[in-house]
C-alpha cells in the first residue's frame, strides 16, 4: 500500500488575533481563521488604515499573534530560534515602501540575504545578485542609493531582496501603492509568474498573498486564478474567488470595487 502524503497548508490561522505594529495595546484584527493552500495567490482587500500591514507583520512574523495559533508550513509561528531559520528562509515579506538601507546601494540591499544566510563564493554570489538585477531591470540602478530613486524602483528592490532567498510564500504589502499603469501592470505580471512558476524559483509555482486599497485595479489586472479575502472593522472575511466577489452583495465588497469609479467622480 502506497503511504499517503500529508496535506501541510502554507498557512493556517485559527483564531488568530494581531495588534498594532506602532500601538501594541490595540488589537487591529482578531478571530481569524484562514488557510491557504500552496502555490495559491491571494488578495486581501481592505480601505486604508484597517490594519491590512499590521495583519501581514504578523503573517510574516515580525510580530507574534496576540490570540489563537498560526502555523506556517506545519511549523508554529513566529520562528525567531536559530535552529529554526532554514524553515523561517522559506517565507519573504515585501514592504510597501520597500524599507531599503539608505547607506546601501541597490546592489548591496538586494544582495544582503545571501551575505547574511549563505557561504557563498563570490563569483556565486554575484551571479545570483547579477540575475536578480537584470530580471528586475534594476540593472542600471544598481550602484544608486534608495533617496536617488523614485517610490517604484524602491519598491521593485524591495522584491528582488525578497526573492534572493527563493521563498516559498511570499507576502506583499500594498504593491500598487503610488504606482502609474506601466509600473503596476508589471507588479501584477510579474507576481502572476511568480504563482504559475517563475524561473528565479526554479520553475516552482510560489504562494503569493498581496495587501490593496485598490481592489478594482486587482480585479482587472490579474488574469490568473486567485482569491480574495476583506479586512474591514477588525475581521478578516473570506470572499472567495474572482466571480464569488462580482457576485457578492456585501456592502463593504460593493464599495470596495467601487472605490476606483468613485475616486474618479471626484
Amino acid at each position: 500500500m502506497s503511504e499517503t502524503l500529508q496535506f501541510i497548508p502554507a498557512i493556517a490561522m485559527r483564531d488568530a488575533a494581531a495588534n498594532s505594529h506602532r500601538d501594541p495595546a490595540q488589537t487591529v484584527v482578531s478571530g481569524v481563521n484562514w488557510h491557504v493552500n500552496p502555490g495559491e495567490l491571494w488578495v486581501l482587500a481592505g480601505p486604508q488604515r484597517s490594519g491590512k500591514s499590521d495583519f501581514l507583520m504578523m503573517t510574516c512574523g515580525l510580530t507574534a499573534p496576540t490570540a489563537g495559533t498560526y502555523h506556517f508550513l506545519g511549523e508554529p509561528m513566529p520562528i525567531y530560534e536559530d535552529e529554526r531559520l532554514a524553515h523561517r528562509r522559506k517565507l519573504g515579506f515585501v514592504f510597501d515602501s520597500g524599507q531599503l538601507f539608505n547607506r546601501l546601494t541597490v546592489a548591496e540591499n538586494v544582495a544582503l540575504p545571501i551575505q547574511y544566510h549563505f557561504d557563498l563564493d563570490r563569483a556565486e554570489a554575484e551571479a545570483r545578485l547579477r540575475t536578480m538585477l537584470d530580471r528586475l531591470e534594476l540593472a542600471e540602478r544598481a550602484h544608486n542609493y534608495p533617496a536617488s530613486l523614485a517610490r517604484n524602483w524602491q519598491k521593485r528592490a524591495g522584491l528582488a531582496r525578497a526573492l534572493m532567498l527563493q521563498p516559498e510564500v511570499l507576502l506583499v504589502d500594498n504593491p500598487l501603492g503610488g504606482l502609474d499603469s506601466r509600473h503596476a501592470a508589471w507588479w501584477l505580471n510579474f507576481l502572476e509568474q511568480l504563482c504559475a512558476g517563475h524561473s528565479l524559483h526554479d520553475g516552482q509555482p510560489m504562494t503569493v498573498i498581496v495587501t490593496t486599497d485598490d481592489l478594482p485595479r486587482m480585479v482587472s489586472g490579474l488574469r490568473k486564478r486567485c482569491r480574495f479575502a476583506v479586512l474591514s472593522a477588525g475581521k478578516l472575511r473570506v470572499i472567495g474567488d474572482r466571480a464569488e466577489l462580482l457576485a457578492s452583495r456585501d456592502p463593504e465588497v460593493r464599495e470596495l470595487l467601487a472605490g476606483e469609479e468613485a475616486n474618479r467622480a471626484d
